[in-house]
């Protein structure tokens, strides 16, 4: 313990299993210490029913203390199956793995190991007013909940951010054990409900079913169920006027085959919205954010118990590591904050998910299984094939997937043009061009990608007149010259990659334009040699960027017909597919979003009007396009700013492109103020796409973020997109597409090798390498001294 933090006197506000365990960790590490946890209930007064913990949590525990492992281990309930039930059919899916117990029994073990240790457990009574806490101990525990008095004390510092949701939900609880973590959908007059629901007693040993209803509470085992609904469907059943027994009742009623008609039973339990809570800093001086507290992750993934322990582990890790407090705070804040990111992102995703939980009732009933396995992106295909295989060769026969072929290897038809396979070559401006006549850099870039082994290859945004450049080193298709460069690249992709498409996107930069090279400063003004700007409005991009021109009615037809000449340019070009660039704030997404359209005339007000200049290029560019070739339209989803485009608008945007013909959407996100917040993370863009896919019934495209072959094929057998495009992958490794199917150990169709390098097509072997060991040992006693020779 040398170099440890000194801190002997410690206030733990909140009795919950994360303060709880806390103040065990940080007593046993140095029973010198003082250490006073305050609870405002009584000792057996809990919410909730079940606690469910993963292995890995299991895991830190028993490295950290074994006492409390035993002790938890003789309770645990296991199971490894998932029954999901819609429209009366159950679909199992196993090799999951759980462990659960009760909440109230997970809390007497914590008790009595704290007050082994000598921690004293102060129970309904309210902790001393802060101030006076902190005066008294050199460290404040907040492990006081969702509610935290302490972190609403100090909100200037912790700066939370809380957001209700749209479900309202009752935690319950049913006296008979589930065989399986059951999820069942229910389709009411007033809307769609749904059940989560798990085992977390076991049956007595000597129990018997008939002796059931004169036997002991939970001798035939326990259950926790929670009834979940949007908040209009809660309304429209009446339930926010039921009493709590009548809310019970009915929910028992509602699930009744569920529960093979047994009754529900509550626990003081009320109607609530989840609130997910995010506070930017998780210390300030002496006073530390815990669990709850600190962070909230929706019960659908089941971590909010989990997540308290983990940060009760790495608290006390960080004041055994470091030299004083503001050190392990920032320790213990730098370690968690990571994984708890990951963890509220997967959260989110899964309360949304079951928010919108209607948008996918009439899918198929496996996909729609496999599709809520799957919803936060913790599950993959890649992982659910090594849990449960044949539930996963089910689901992809469903599909169509013929025997042993991946999901993002199965073709798919757009019009006219089928592609081979479901990935794409997104578009990536490379800004090489000069006077806009692609060169031998595009010709080898887009002919690396094309025998990479891609279904569709897309250029860079290629720019319908010399003014509507972003860059003097974009593309053009305004002149022969360039249209006859880019005949050179198709034919090569043709030609040399057959079976392969090419698309070329077409864009006006509108008020983003005349900026320097990419790598010379992004959207930053040229130094010299400027060229005047157009836009929906008079609005800078940026604050030191030129203020365009608004384009007058003539100035529109002539756009218009800029894009229709590039459109027939590049069919004369010999493109297989044309995409509409509505996106990333260029010229035409300029006249979709409300912070970029601020004009009076029939352009701009109404979304109906915002859509109408579009709407018009659109039109035009497919009456000079191939009839028998492909179109799709770029649009940005959300302008992730304040008063700018809404999820509904973007709906309503791609239903107006497919209503003129276009025959996918491609559906990206934001770049159209500079001013932004986007929620980066793993394929963050994708519920966009999914939701325009579900209501507007039209083959969409998914973008950003996506990066892995596993995550292709999930969102393509989830349903939740038609293909994939992908960006940084490809100029990381042309050849992605052949790699993964190198990957998946697969050969067949949708996958061409060009011949010279069909001798690659086997996964090349590794080395050895060793799986990291155990970062700390919390156990003074036990724990080895550190290995001299580890580096």
């Amino acid at each position: 313990m040398a170099g440890a933090v000194t801190v002997r006197r410690i206030a733990i506000i909140g009795g919950g299993p994360g303060g709880l365990y806390a103040a065990a960790l940080l007593k046993r590490l140095d029973p010198a210490r003082e250490i006073t946890v305050w609870e405002r209930n009584a000792p057996d007064e809990t919410f909730g029913f079940g606690v469910v913990l993963s292995d890995e949590t299991l895991g830190g525990i028993e490295h950290a203390d074994p006492v409390v492992y035993e002790a938890l281990k003789k309770e645990f309930v296991r199971w490894d199956d998932i029954d999901i039930v819609h429209r009366g059919v159950r679909h199992r899916s196993g090799g999951h793995g759980f462990a659960a117990l009760g909440r109230r029994r997970l809390l007497r073990v914590l008790h009595e190991r704290c007050r082994s240790l000598g921690v004293e457990l102060r129970f309904a009574t309210e902790a001393p007013p802060l101030d006076e806490l902190r005066a008294r101990h050199d460290l404040v525990v907040a492990a006081d909940g969702v509610r935290s008095t302490t972190r609403a004390a100090l909100a200037d510092a912790f700066r939370p951010r809380v957001t209700e949701h749209r479900c309202r939900y009752i935690w319950l609880a049913a006296d008979f054990a589930f065989d399986a973590f059951r999820f069942e959908i229910a389709e009411t007059e007033h809307g769609v409900m749904q059940l989560h629901g798990y085992p977390y007693a076991r049956p007595s040993p000597d129990h018997h079913p008939s002796t059931r209803p004169c036997g002991p509470p939970h001798a035939s085992g326990a259950s926790t169920v929670i009834v979940e609904m949007r908040e209009e469907v809660w309304r429209a059943a009446g339930l926010d006027r039921a009493g709590p027994q009548e809310s019970v009742e009915r929910c028992a009623k509602i699930f009744a085959d569920a529960l093979g008609g047994r009754p529900l039973r509550s626990n003081n339990s009320a109607w609530t919205t989840f609130r997910t809570v995010v506070a930017e800093h998780w210390s300030h001086g002496d006073v530390v954010l815990l669990g709850d507290a600190a962070h909230t992750a929706h019960f659908s993934i089941g971590s909010g118990t989990k997540l308290a322990v983990e940060d009760a582990l790495a608290l006390a890790a960080c004041l055994a590591e470091q030299p004083d407090v503001p050190r392990a705070l920032a320790a213990y804040e730098e370690e968690r904050r990571p994984v708890v990111t990951s963890t509220q992102r997967a959260a989110r995703a899964s309360l949304e998910w079951f928010e919108d939980l209607g948008r996918y009732l009439d899918q198929p009933p496996r996909q729609f299984a496999f599709n809520l396995l799957t919803r936060s992106r913790r599950v993959t295909h890649d992982n659910l094939r090594l849990r449960d295989a044949h539930f996963t060769e089910a689901v992809e026969r469903e599909f169509g997937c013929p025997p042993g072929t991946p999901p993002m290897f199965t073709p798919f038809r757009l019009h006219g043009l089928t592609l081979r396979n479901r990935v794409v070559v997104s578009p990536m401006d490379l800004y090489s061009a000069v006077d806009g006549v692609p060169g031998d850099f595009h010709l080898v870039h887009l002919g690396a990608r094309a025998l990479g082994g891609a279904g569709l290859v897309m250029t860079e945004m290629v720019c319908v007149s010399e003014e509507g450049r972003i860059t003097p080193g974009c593309t053009g298709l305004y002149t022969a010259r360039q249209g006859e460069a880019w005949r050179r690249i198709t034919d090569f992709v043709h030609t040399q990659a057959p079976g392969t498409a090419i698309g070329v996107q077409l864009g006006h930069s509108g008020r983003k334009g005349s900026t320097r090279l990419m790598w010379e400063g992004m959207d930053e003004p040229l130094p010299e040699g400027n060229w005047p700007l157009v836009a929906a409005s008079p609005l800078p991009y940026r604050p030191d960027g030129q203020i365009p021109r608004e384009l007058s009615r003539a100035q529109l037809t002539d756009v218009r017909e800029q894009f229709a000449s590039a459109a027939w340019r590049a069919a004369r070009a010999g493109f297989d597919l044309l995409e509409l660039h509505c996106a990333h704030g260029y010229l035409l997404s300029g006249f979709l979003s409300p912070l970029t359209n601020l004009r009076t005339d029939a352009y701009g007000g109404s979304l109906e009007k915002r859509l109408r200049f579009p709407l018009e290029v659109f039109d035009a560019v497919r009456g000079v396009w191939p009839d028998d070739r492909p179109m799709t339209v770029r649009i940005s989803a959300t302008d992730w700013a304040d008063g700018g485009t809404t999820a509904e608008e973007a709906v309503a945007i791609a239903r107006a492109f497919a209503a003129h013909g276009a025959d996918a959407i491609d559906v990206s996100t934001g770049q159209v103020v500079a001013g932004e917040r986007p929620e980066f993370g793993r394929s963050y863009q994708t519920p966009f796409a999914d939701r325009i896919r579900h209501e507007v019934r039209v083959p969409v495209i998914a973008v950003g973020a996506i990066s892995s072959w596993d995550d292709v094929n999930s969102l393509i057998l989830a349903g939740r997109t038609d293909l994939c495009a992908l960006a940084r992958p490809h100029l990381y490794d042309p050849h992605w597409t052949l790699h993964a199917a190198a990957e998946q150990g697969y050969q067949g169709p949708g996958v061409v090798w060009p011949a010279p390098y069909r001798a690659g097509s086997r996964r090349p072997r590794t080395g050895r390498t060793d799986a990291p060991r155990p970062r700390l040992a919390l156990d003074p006693v036990t724990a080895l001294p550190p290995d001299p020779h580890d580096s």
